[in-house]
């Protein structure tokens, strides 16, 4: 049995009776190398998704996170929007102070009339000494 060529490498020789060399059999069996798929970024032991980074299992528990936060939302905007206006307020929310009230807490709280006192406060010592 005379050695030939491979017709498809042109590299490796195989016997005459055969039609592709060892190498290039085994490439055309498997077809496609298939690459080894990246494990999932966050279980890191089930093969990710192609074209994502996660598995199946975690895109699901995902999902269902969004969809429950999604409609946690929801019911916070439902239950603000239940709530009459009108109520009363509750003993332990702040109330507005009455008007005397507060007319002495702007007068506690004005700054031009601590600095006129301090002024004051100046030119009295300044006679004293």
């Amino acid at each position: 049995m005379p050695l030939v060529k491979c017709p498809r490498c042109e590299l490796n020789y195989m016997d005459s009776t055969e039609k592709l060399c060892k190498v290039c059999a085994r490439e055309s069996s498997h077809r496609a190398l298939m690459e080894e798929p990246e494990p999932c970024t966050i279980c890191n032991e089930v093969p990710a998704l192609p074209g994502k980074d996660v598995c199946i299992f975690c895109l699901k528990e995902l999902n269902e996170h969004a969809k429950e936060a999604a409609q946690a939302e929801i019911t916070d905007v439902e239950n603000d929007a239940a709530e009459p206006e009108d109520e009363e307020l509750s003993p332990d929310m702040e109330q507005e102070p009455r008007d005397g009230e507060y007319g002495q807490i702007v007068k506690e709280l004005s700054l031009e009339e601590m600095e006129e006192q301090e002024a004051e406060d100046d030119t009295d010592e300044d006679d004293d000494a």
